[in-house]
């Protein structure tokens, strides 16, 4: 359809509304509030805890439901941090949503983009975003950076018929065009749409857990079964005997394993947000702390995103060089990138010269010039069309310095007044301009952290793979010396996987390569990280195993990543990845304490099922004996600091320390709940209140042994549990709620006497001591 710039009239727009012509952007691929909620409600674990915490309802006093806490914590820290980072997403998405200038009947508004309907004419300035794909109706001096598209930095020129697609920007001059597509079928719309399913961030650390619980829930089945049937054949009351299996089912179920993870998490998320950087998934922190690989982009990640004047060459001895060009900046009022960055340089000069002429910067002229009356007509561009016939000396410079990456114009005067828009002649060349992508400062210190850390970087970049190599070296990644353009790289998935072995800068990447490299790492058993900021990215980001955005960046890619970097600095990606090994390490230390809680309460259950004796807790025995020997510990010790390194086989560890120390635990509980009930006149009573303390003290020296080293801190900690127990022995009111009575002298020494030969038979089964990973570099503050 052809029309002129004058736009759809009222009756056209309401005709394509009704046909359904309108730019209606899919949302996010984030989930719903009822998606979340049902995700951390309807679980395994809350299924399992659940169905036992009704029947404590039902039959038993309050004090035996307390574990019914621990499955509302859990439910609850999940939900609120998803809720929380979709509430940021949501908040952004507003913030950042470009609007559309449109053209209706000859009048130019300012509107939402999902008011642009089908054939539109749009109006582009600098700095806007074109927000549907459309066909140039007419340009003056038009140049769109397309690099959240194509990663490719460098503006393109666009003429009257050219397309221009949605999601790019308008760097320099002004134009209009007409929407060919809206909606779904625009080119940034189709990229996000590919990522709109969502995933979860897999977990190795919830995996295991969710492994030990489905082992449990295997075993636990017969097991309970056999429990109830032995209680309600002893000579106990229904109650009790209901009681006693809920008491032992629920010591089998490592619930307090669940809960301290989400918390572990939680904190980890919090103090992360300090910092600035948002976590959309409690599993991404863990996630990250595994990465060995780490994929990045060049611009706005190692670089700043925007040029900047890194020096001025001489050529000849004029002394007003700095004058001519804080004029020439200023002279331009829809100045490009390159304008940009040396009116920033020497915005202090201010000569005052009265401009007469000039001619705006164009990438077909390649130059842009400006006459100052007396102060001459001074002309910027590049150094093989102002200088064409110029010395060997000016020639050898300019091709060295944009080998060496950076890009370099040449400033020169002339006598001669500007002829419209053609170059003028007695061009005297003054001095080169040398400009850059400009470095973050702490680029260099994070690259060396994580080269510390034993994550490799791998530098993917849209731009020329010299321009990205440049950059690369100046801040020490490695792998810069050969970079790869990506047009040579082989559509094979081994053959490709072969080259990012090797190789670690690449050139020229586009969007679909992106995610084939993603992949083909992860082919290599790679834990992969992808950082991006522009549409380009989005189909990387949901192929790597952790996404991290930048919050500067498109609305797609903050909703399929897990990490966002609201301040959009890389800088902030060693604390990340810190954070997650705290955390790691801390919740694999304390699991060993959850899972030989689990496996000494499945081995009581199978005796006293086989013996056919009375459980020897009550609920609240075992909330008493989880909170002290675990519970509590476990809190601190999640918290503490810790520089481990991320390693496979979490399942395995935990298995290997908690199966010994379990059955060496239930063993002497076992033994001494028998010889407490055999011996005359103690009570059921008494004899549990004895198998509650041989499992403390067990308990304790376990945690004696997760704690290690045992620092000032960490000491107190593990001796302030039994004064804890004392206390509760000695207060009448504590006593009483946790039904504890103290046996006779000879039951205590009993006891205490099979739970030191049990710990030395522990000394020599239990896996040696693990030191907490001293020596890891801290990351670095930023």
């Amino acid at each position: 359809m052809s029309q002129g710039l004058s736009g759809l009239s009222e009756a056209e727009v309401a005709e394509r509304v009704a046909r359904g012509q309108v730019n209606d952007v899919p949302a996010a691929p984030s989930r719903t509030v009822r998606e979340i909620v049902r995700a951390n409600v309807l679980t395994r674990f809350n299924a399992l805890l659940g169905s036992l915490l009704v029947v404590i309802l039902i039959v038993g006093p309050i004090q035996d439901a307390l574990f019914g806490g621990v499955l509302i914590a859990n439910a609850a820290i999940g939900i609120m941090q998803e809720l929380r980072a979709k509430r940021t997403l949501d908040r952004l998405a507003v913030l950042s949503a470009p609007k559309a200038r449109i053209v209706r009947e000859g009048l130019s508004s300012e509107m939402p983009v999902s008011a642009v309907v089908l054939d539109d004419v749009l109006e582009l300035r600098p700095g806007d975003q074109v927000v549907v794909d459309g066909e140039v109706l007419r340009a003056s001096g038009l140049e769109v950076d397309e690099s959240l598209l194509t990663g490719e930095s460098e503006p393109v020129v666009k003429r009257s018929g050219d397309e221009v697609l949605s999601g790019s920007f308008v760097a320099a001059g002004n134009g209009w065009f007409r929407a060919t597509r809206v909606g779904a079928e625009a080119y940034a719309a189709q990229l996000a749409e590919q990522a709109r399913r969502f995933t979860l961030t897999r977990s190795e650390l919830r995996a295991g857990i969710d492994r030990i619980l489905q082992i449990v829930t295997w075993l636990l089945v017969p097991t309970a079964i056999l429990l109830v049937i032995s209680q309600l054949r002893s000579d106990v009351s229904i109650r009790d005997a209901l009681r006693g299996s809920v008491a032992g089912t629920v010591a089998m179920v490592p619930e307090g394993l669940v809960l301290l993870t989400s918390v572990a998490f939680a904190v980890g998320v919090v103090r992360l947000a300090r910092g600035r950087v948002l976590v959309q998934e409690l599993p991404a922190v863990e996630g990250l702390a595994r990465v060995d690989v780490l994929c990045i982009d060049k611009t706005g990640t190692l670089t700043e995103g925007h040029l900047a004047v890194e020096e001025l060459e001489m050529i000849g001895a004029d002394g007003v060089h700095r004058e001519a060009l804080a004029a020439l900046a200023a002279a331009d009022p829809h100045p490009n990138a390159t304008l940009r960055a040396i009116g920033e340089s020497f915005a202090d000069g201010r000569p005052g010269w009265v401009l007469a002429e000039t001619v705006p910067f164009s990438s077909s002229r390649r130059w842009s010039a400006a006459s100052f009356g007396p102060n001459g007509t001074w002309v910027l561009g590049a150094p093989e069309v102002l200088a064409p016939d110029g010395s060997d000396t000016i020639r050898r410079r300019a091709l060295e310095h944009a080998e060496a990456g950076r890009r370099v114009v040449l400033l020169s005067r002339t006598a001669r007044r500007l002829d419209g828009d053609r170059l003028p002649g007695g061009l005297v060349p003054v001095a080169f301009v040398i400009l850059g992508d400009r470095v973050r400062e702490t680029a260099a210190q994070t690259l060396a952290y994580f080269a510390e850390q034993g994550v490799r970087v791998k530098v993917i970049s849209g731009d020329h793979p010299e321009t990205v190599a440049a950059v690369a070296r100046r801040v020490g990644a490695a792998g810069a010396d050969a970079p790869v353009d990506a047009g040579a790289l082989p559509g094979d998935r081994e053959a490709m996987a072969e080259v990012l072995e090797e190789r670690s800068v690449f050139g020229r990447v586009n969007p679909q390569q992106k995610r084939a490299m993603v992949e083909a790492l992860r082919s290599r058993g790679h834990v992969v990280a992808m950082t991006g900021d522009g549409v380009n990215d989005v189909l990387a980001l949901k192929e790597a195993d952790i996404g991290v955005a930048m919050g500067s960046g498109s609305s797609a890619t903050r909703a399929v990543a897990q990490l966002v970097l609201l301040d959009s600095t890389f800088d902030a990606m060693p604390s990340v990845v810190g954070e997650g090994r705290r955390v790691l390490g801390n919740i694999e230390r304390t699991s060993n304490l959850y899972v030989t809680k689990t496996a000494y309460a499945m081995l009581i259950a199978l005796g006293v099922g086989v013996a056919g004796l009375p459980f020897p807790f009550l609920p609240r025995h075992l909330t008493l004996i989880g909170s002290l020997t675990i519970g509590i510990p476990s809190f601190f010790l999640a918290l503490a600091p810790n520089r481990e390194r991320a390693r496979p086989g979490f399942l395995g560890r935990v298995l290997r320390f908690a199966i010994p120390a379990g059955t060496l635990a239930a063993a002497a509980t076992f033994l001494a709940y028998v010889l407490a009930r055999d011996e005359p006149g103690v009570s059921l009573t008494e004899a549990r209140t004895a198998a509650t303390m041989v499992l403390l003290w067990i308990g304790f020296l376990v945690l004696s042994v997760i704690a290690a080293p045992l620092t000032r801190w960490r000491l107190a900690l593990v001796w302030a549990m039994p004064c804890l127990f004392v206390l509760a022995l000695v207060v009448p009111a504590a006593r009483t709620f946790f039904a504890l009575h103290a046996p006779p002298l000879i039951v205590w020494l009993a006891g205490f006497g099979i739970a030191a030969l049990v710990w030395s038979l522990a000394r020599l089964l239990l896996p040696p001591e693990r030191p907490v990973g001293p020596g890891l570099p801290e990351p670095p503050q930023v």
